[in-house]
């Protein structure tokens, strides 16, 4: 029996990376997935495909997560054609990394409206679904940037600790209607971002790293899905560092 079936997710982001890594983890735990990215391009059609191969039922949508109008039309598309919203994963992010002297308010402003606003938007959507059901489990993909900072990083890691904020005081608000939040901080995860590094910049991260690796995105699914099932049925408020024990 998988951990997560009857189950509908949704999350967002998820064409590619850490979000693809949750969305087939989810998957292969028998949950059906909703996923969404800035388009549905050839990566999202084959994300759907592999989903939809481990017998589950998967859809992909285009939506701009930093819109409050656009983030609540598709979530009543993804409750009509699923009939439930059991867990919801924040996950769509970018970066616009720079010096805070130099930093401009368009990177500052792109950073935040993807990373957190887009959160807020699909909790909003989100919440009066998983009210009514009495149940649900949102996850915000924060970072260990979002709990003790980075130099050239403010605008991200301001983004990631409001993420961070916001599911502490979600859990707050719904624990009494069967809503549970809490937030993963990943920390150095070998992406095709983190790949395109030079060999020794990742030497230097493997170095200060207790595990001496980087994190792998099926390492995140798997606090993810730990998150999204009932085995975390009295966890909530939580922020949950998925680091190597780089930040302890």
């Amino acid at each position: 029996m998988g951990l997560l079936d009857g189950k509908t997710a949704l999350v967002t982001g998820a064409a590619r990376g850490i979000g693809k890594a949750i969305a087939l983890k989810f998957a292969s735990e028998g949950a059906n997935v909703a996923f969404t990215d800035l388009a549905i391009d050839e990566n999202a059609e084959n994300t759907v495909k592999e989903i939809e191969a481990m017998g589950v039922k998967a859809k992909g949508y285009a939506s701009n997560a930093a819109s409050f109008e656009d983030t609540a039309k598709v979530v009543a598309e993804v409750h009509q054609d699923f009939g439930r919203i059991d867990i919801l994963v924040n996950n769509a992010g970018i970066t616009r990394d720079g010096l805070m002297m130099r930093m401009t308010e368009q990177q500052w402003d792109m950073v935040i409206n993807v990373n957190l606003k887009s959160a807020f938007n699909f909790v909003h959507a989100c919440t009066p679904i998983m009210m009514r059901q009495r149940s649900g489990s949102i996850i915000n993909m924060a970072s260990v940037v979002g709990v003790h900072g980075n130099a050239g990083q403010a605008n991200y890691s301001a983004s990631k600790a409001g993420m961070i904020g916001l599911a502490k005081s979600i859990a707050q608000e719904l624990g009494s209607r069967g809503v549970r939040a809490n937030a993963i901080a990943p920390g150095f995860i070998i992406t095709d971002m983190t790949a395109a590094l030079s060999e020794e910049v990742k030497a230097e991260w493997a170095k200060q790293i207790p595990l001496k690796r980087g994190g792998t995105p099926e390492d995140v699914a798997n606090i993810a899905t730990f998150l999204a099932s009932d085995m975390s049925s009295y966890v909530s408020g939580q922020v949950i560092q998925v680091d190597g024990g780089m930040n302890m």
